[in-house]
């Protein structure tokens, strides 16, 4: 699945333009490698918006999901302010 819909089906960002932007400005990284790839279960997805870095592990890769079943598609690995 494309990076900008699975951030968006899985609601860590909300609007999938948004995602897309910051995927392109470099603000996120898949397994510490450019963006450019598709997201599968296992990746590590690095973000960084709004002044936080926030870390998560996609589990699972689904193309609709509820709102209650989003936050099971990924787990979160590290969430912070940036220093």
């Amino acid at each position: 699945m494309r990076l900008d819909k699975y951030l968006k089906v899985s609601r860590i960002i909300k609007r999938r333009t948004v995602a897309s932007e910051a995927a392109s400005l470099g603000r996120i990284q898949i397994n510490g490698k450019k963006p450019s790839s598709e997201v599968k279960e296992g990746d590590m997805l690095d973000i960084l918006m709004g002044g936080k870095h926030t870390v998560v592990k996609v589990t699972s890769v689904q193309e609709f999901t509820t709102k209650a079943a989003a936050a099971e598609m990924y787990e979160m690995i590290t969430r912070g302010d940036l220093e």
